[in-house]
């Protein structure tokens, strides 16, 4: 029974979720910052027509990279975070934010022991997932197909 009331009241009051709204947040915001990417690619290739696709792309992601932690160092890439929810996750801006965020936090506890050691707390699981599942699909790949 007081289980029962306790879930009861935690329903109750909690705040409610505004799905429709995260939903359209989440939307424009991913497309927004897709669209600034295929600009900073259109405008690299304005400036160096000759350039090698693979080198725009290249240069494409370094300056997203760039954008994605300039806008977290100087704090707007959270506010647009808790606005957007899972649109401001875009993988390369994103990955920057979860790399950046964390070397800003520690940053008081010095260079080596705060900005080193802690940079990868967010994103190193996902870059250790990354690679075992890269190599066991090569593995995979090497061996049926």
């Amino acid at each position: 029974m007081e289980k029962e009331r306790y879930l009861k009241l935690i329903k109750d009051t909690s705040p409610k979720t505004k799905m429709a709204r995260t939903l359209v947040f989440s939307f424009l915001v991913g497309g927004s910052i897709c669209c600034v990417g295929q600009l900073v690619s259109d405008i690299i290739m304005l400036i160096s027509p000759a350039m090698p696709e693979i080198e725009m792309k290249m240069w494409t992601t370094i300056v997203m990279i760039f954008l994605g932690s300039f806008f977290t160092g100087i704090g707007l890439y959270d506010k647009l975070g808790y606005y957007a929810g899972g649109g401001s996750i875009i993988p390369i801006t994103g990955f920057a934010n979860s790399i950046v965020s964390p070397a800003m936090e520690y940053n008081r506890e010095g260079i080596v022991f705060g900005v080193c050691a802690k940079m990868f707390t967010i994103a190193g699981p996902i870059i250790v997932f990354g690679i075992v599942s890269s190599v066991i699909v090569g593995l995979i790949g090497m061996f049926f197909v």
